[in-house]
């Protein structure tokens, strides 16, 4: 065990190496007018830092008066480094913000959780949306965070404590949240001097900059009028929410003080909650989400607070532990546009997808109790036991099992959204050019000669000539390509969750190598070949060098032909109904599916015979890697148990999982039971017979 885990810390500290070396060379090759921008709006020649002005005379300087009052007297070294340095210094605030919030981890936890959580935190904060807006703009918003989380675990003494976070409020002043926090946490005297603090800070500078403390205090309130537009996508408060709502006014304000009133109250009831039970980073999280969301700007590079409440457990089974870390994670990693689709319903969650975490995470999400029995100990997991391999010769090497129980929904919906957002972006990515493409079909369709398989134009013109056929097959490759697959996925989600994970697994492995066939070997289809008399019946006739099909051009890359996933998913869809489905019919039918989009993709041109044989070889290898790496689809049948309880129901044995709490503890929970129902529909046709 102890090498496993030192050589997990060295791999964990090597992606930290690698993610800051990755971050600064990113820096370094964006030209100088297009990197740090608000940066250099301060502090270049002609920055707002060192015009004799008022520092709110161009509308980029967001911040108090007092951060321009620190600021100035550094503008000429930061001038002079700017770039390099400036790089290294914010990278290594984000690593002792790392060190910090490990450290602060609630309880007493594992030495290995003591040893990974350090490199990990760094990781996920150099990953995060805020910290790369942040060494893109060079913007300071990590120094509050990290003066706050200095104070709160950090600082001897209350005093210091409250020194600290005074200064993060008059840099950042929603922090004077964490005031009240810590008054009713116990820290009355933290409290009043971080209070104390903050209103020295903010009269020093209204003494040094008293036009400029009038403009931010007064005329734009506490700075909300300053910076980018307020009804902005990068604003995620709950005011931009309700501007980009479409309210505004009398109505806009005085909602927005209602609702904010109604977050901090019960935000800071829940933090001191979490706080006296001991989880203090918890606490110090949710205080931040509160802040974020009653702050009349939350810019993106000011959300780091989101992140940390990635600290928190949710949930009383162990299964359910990462739902809400892989959710804050993807959220705080990823653009919304990757998160959720472009629909009008989905607008306003896509939108302010970070205010909604926010919000979630300070006002609903049933954060666990130290005192509560599944702190350390949350409900086991069943794993099922797989068949042994029918073929000896297969390296079959299990490094996952297979749970019982269906995944979470909202998590797996994410989770399937992020994955085809990635996968259209590597596939419109995946392209060598025009030239590249003809010749690759060239060599295809040779291929096909010496094979004597080029039906492909023959198929085409029969087509064409029929109108009924050209339309059904039309539909048929416009219509099913996406909504089939999520039709089985769905099905088996409900009936048969077993099957559904076994099932998920090999499409993702299929679609995953269908993207490195479309990186090395880009392929124009017949509908894109000069001269050879195919027919486009789908989109029309093209101009072949720059082909339009409308909203779909610069969101599709043509040339991603070879395998063809419309095939491969289809096969793949016709090849799991076959193993499941209970009834012949329902067999047959699902394997008309594969039969009508071959005959669909080669009569409209969209791809050459050779193309679906691409699809089919990726998704035998998708079900061949799902096989080797957990073990055949079919699950083994316990007997009956004659005179018991459930007497004549079938259940899966399952192996204890052997649970690591959040602090790493192990924990010997007894296993729950998989009802007798779930059990059945996972495993009916499985084949096996069942021992009397």
């Amino acid at each position: 065990m102890g090498s496993r885990v030192g050589a997990a810390r060295v791999a964990l500290w090597a992606v930290v190496a690698i993610l800051a070396v990755r971050q600064i060379a990113t820096v370094l090759r964006t030209p100088p007018g297009e990197r740090l921008t608000d940066l250099e709006t301060w502090i270049g020649e002609r920055g707002v830092l060192h015009v004799a002005g008022s520092l709110y005379d161009s509308d980029r300087f967001t911040g108090t008066p007092f951060a321009g009052l620190v600021l100035k007297p550094l503008a000429r070294s930061a001038e002079q480094s700017l770039g390099v340095a400036w790089t290294f210094g914010t990278l290594l605030l984000v690593a002792v913000l790392g060190v910090v919030a490990a450290r602060a981890l609630p309880g007493t936890v594992s030495r290995r959780t003591a040893l990974l959580a350090a490199p990990v935190a760094i990781s996920l904060l150099m990953l995060s949306l805020p910290v790369r807006n942040t060494l893109h703009l060079g913007q300071t918003s990590i120094i509050p965070v990290l003066f706050v989380l200095l104070g709160c675990f950090q600082a001897r003494g209350e005093r210091s404590s409250g020194i600290l976070i005074g200064i993060a409020a008059a840099l950042q002043p929603t922090m004077l949240l964490f005031a009240p926090l810590l008054w009713l946490t116990g820290r009355r005297r933290a409290s009043l001097t971080s209070g104390i603090t903050f209103a020295a800070s903010s009269a020093l500078a209204w003494a040094a900059l008293p036009q400029d403390s009038w403009m931010y205090w007064v005329h734009h309130v506490a700075g909300a009028g300053l910076g980018a537009r307020p009804d902005s996508l990068a604003n995620q408060s709950l005011h931009g929410a309700l501007l980009r709502l479409g309210l505004e006014g009398p109505l806009e304000i005085g909602l927005f003080l209602l609702l904010g009133a109604a977050v901090v109250v019960l935000g800071l009831r829940r933090a001191v909650r979490y706080a006296k039970d001991g989880q203090l980073l918890l606490a110090v999280a949710i205080t931040g989400c509160v802040a974020v969301a009653v702050s009349p700007t939350a810019w993106q590079h000011q959300l780091l607070w989101v992140l940390l409440a990635v600290v928190g457990r949710v949930g009383k089974r162990a299964s359910d532990r990462m739902v809400w870390p892989a959710a804050v994670v993807l959220v705080m990693t990823l653009p919304g546009e990757m998160l959720l689709p472009n629909m009008t319903v989905l607008n306003p969650v896509r939108d302010n997808v970070l205010l909604v975490v926010a919000l979630v995470a300070a006002c609903v999400v049933p954060f666990a109790s130290r005192t509560s029995p599944y702190w350390l100990q949350p409900i086991a997991t069943d794993y099922a036991k797989p068949v042994a391999s029918r073929w000896n010769w297969v390296p079959l090497v299990p490094v996952w099992r297979r749970l019982l129980s269906r995944p979470n929904l909202l998590l797996e919906l994410l989770l399937i959204r992020v994955g085809y957002s990635a996968y259209s972006h590597v596939r419109l990515a995946a392209t060598s050019g025009r030239p590249t493409a003809e010749e690759n079909a060239r060599n295809i369709l040779s291929v096909e000669q010496f094979l004597h398989i080029d039906i492909e134009h023959w198929f085409n013109q029969l087509v064409v000539r029929n109108g009924w056929l050209e339309d059904f097959f039309n539909f048929y490759y416009t219509s099913f390509h996406f909504v089939l697959p999520l039709i089985v996925l769905g099905v088996l989600y409900v009936r048969r969750p077993a099957d559904y994970r076994w099932a998920r697994s090999s499409l993702g492995f299929a679609t995953v190598l269908a993207l490195v066939g479309f990186w090395f070997y880009p392929l124009a289809p017949p509908r894109l070949m000069e001269g050879l008399g195919f027919v486009d019946t789908v989109h029309g006739p093209q101009d072949f060098a720059k082909p339009d099909y409308g909203m779909m051009t610069e969101l599709t890359n043509q040339y991603a032909a070879m395998p063809s996933l419309h095939f491969g998913w289809s096969l793949w869809c016709g090849l799991t109904v076959l193993m499941i489905a209970p009834k012949l019919w329902m067999k047959l039918l699902g394997l008309l599916h594969p039969l009508f989009t071959i005959c669909a993709i080669v009569g409209t041109a969209n791809h050459w015979v050779l193309d679906a044989v691409g699809g089919a070889a990726v998704v035998g290898a998708g079900f061949g890697l799902t096989y080797v790496l957990c073990g055949p689809r079919k699950l083994m049948k316990v007997p009956k148990v004659p005179g018991v309880p459930g007497e004549g129901t079938t259940s899966v044995p399952s192996v204890p999982e052997s649970r690591m709490g959040a602090d790493g503890g192990a924990s010997t929970a007894s296993p729950a039971p998989v009802s007798s129902a779930e059990s059945v529909d996972a495993e009916s046709d499985a084949g096996v017979s069942t021992s009397k």
